[in-house]
């Protein structure tokens, strides 16, 4: 993605025909990416000047209503975003629809628990010649997180394979007042599509399908992906959003073997020590929660000792001996509210790849799924290896071999001087090649 900073400004969008179009230098912003790796940006003046040329791109105004010409203001031409690189943005829903009044927050946006919010992706094709410059088989989609997390993101995105930039994205971040973790669950029936031609007012239904791989543009009829080029033939969708506060509780411990530390976040060890992880977790919905998996993730350096993993709850206060969570998710079973858990087990420091003379933290991670969805954390050992620096074996200069002045025609001793010569020779290589592999 092209990392830019996003606009901090609030976005309005409506749905609006408008005449000619264009394009501006803009101040760069971030989140929003493309598959040129950067797109250029035009005024309206710009494009309404020819310089877009028979390109097709989308959302790459960059440009205010103060910088329209003065035909296009007495025309009632609206803007509907200042940047349109800004084309993901979300807002309350409980505010009701203010139409080109509605205040969109194109970066972040707190949420309460309990409200619904609403989120919009804008199309538009930058091109000003309306039919003749269609852009074919266009595509958006949304995606939700799927991990409970303190700042969800969704993503929006635009494919158009016939376009001379094929690929556009952009994002809104969620959070929460206190800072508490939860997930976005889609409304599902409520994806909605309002455009000036197939969707006007007051819109069509969008199949559940755009959060979940995307769904074609629909211009004259439903799906038919083609895109005019103009403001009057922007297409807005929007999808609704619940969020759902955290109601997973995983926590990922270490202490070293055969102790009775206390469970940390991260434990000194060396190689041949063996650590205890613990991973914890909590049901926090306010019902039981059924077929609860537990993953965890192993390092490279560590090495999960064969039988050691033991389950804990209360069911088995003292503990069950269980299946090893490092090669497949394991089902640790249902739990009421505020039912717990504890998944042990044993690993031992190996060198696998550990580098010398530094430390080497090794990150374990932990996930723990329930209803469709994640939570995870990581506990960490840190690892020091102390390598000696061999002292370099200087490399021997072979003697050469005296080149006589003349060769001997004949002769015995000739003939047993030159062998003699030639295993001088290959002697000495013997040993610099040995000398060469002490030195590894």
């Amino acid at each position: 993605m092209n990392k830019v900073l996003k606009s901090t400004l609030g976005v309005v969008a409506s749905v609006a025909t408008v005449a000619s179009v264009s394009i501006v230098p803009a101040v760069q912003v971030a989140a929003w990416g493309d598959s040129a790796g950067g797109r250029a940006t035009y005024t309206i003046e710009q494009i309404n000047k020819g310089e877009l040329k028979d390109q097709i791109v989308f959302n790459s105004i960059v440009d205010s209503n103060d910088n329209l010409s003065q035909k296009n203001k007495e025309a009632g031409v609206i803007v509907p975003l200042t940047d349109e690189r800004n084309f993901v943005g979300a807002r309350d829903a409980s505010t009701g629809n203010n139409g080109k009044n509605n205040v969109w927050d194109g970066n972040t946006i707190t949420v309460e628990e309990g409200k619904t919010y609403i989120v919009r992706l804008y199309v538009h094709n930058n091109n000003p010649n309306g039919e003749a410059a269609t852009a074919e088989n266009v595509k958006v989609s949304f995606q939700l997180p799927k991990m409970i997390s303190k700042s969800p993101r969704i993503n929006g995105y635009i494919d158009a394979p016939t376009a001379s930039i094929k690929s556009y994205w952009d994002y809104v971040d969620f959070k929460s007042a206190d800072g508490r973790a939860f997930y976005l669950d889609y409304v599902e029936g409520s994806a909605l599509l309002e455009n000036n031609h197939y969707a006007a007012k007051p819109g069509k239904t969008v199949n559940d399908a755009i959060v979940n791989g995307g769904v074609k543009v629909s211009y004259k009829a439903e799906g038919d992906g083609k895109v005019p080029g103009c403001y009057g033939f922007a297409s807005y969708y929007t999808i609704e959003v619940k969020p759902v506060f955290e109601s997973t509780s995983i926590e990922k411990t270490v202490r070293k073997a055969g102790t009775k530390d206390a469970w940390a976040e991260h434990v000194d060890a060396k190689v041949g020590d063996k650590v205890e992880f613990q991973i914890h977790y909590k049901n926090l919905n306010a019902a039981t929660v059924n077929d609860v998996m537990i993953r965890d993730s192993l390092p490279k350096n560590l090495r999960y000792v064969a039988g050691s993993a033991k389950l804990l709850n209360a069911s088995n206060p003292n503990g069950l001996a269980y299946e090893d969570p490092t090669v497949a998710a394991v089902n640790v079973g249902n739990y009421k509210v505020d039912g717990d858990a504890y998944l042990r087990f044993t690993a031992e420091v190996v060198d696998e790849t550990l580098e010398c003379n530094k430390t080497n933290r090794l990150i374990n991670w932990a996930k723990a799924s329930a209803n469709g969805f994640a939570v995870q954390d990581s506990a960490q050992v840190y690892v020091v290896k102390t390598c000696d620096t061999p002292t370099p074996t200087p490399t021997p200069t072979p003697t050469p071999t005296p080149t006589p002045g003349n060769i001997p025609s004949t002769g015995p001793v000739a003939v047993v001087s030159g062998i003699v010569g030639a295993g001088a020779i290959i002697t000495a290589a013997g040993y610099y090649i040995a000398s060469r592999k002490q030195l590894r």
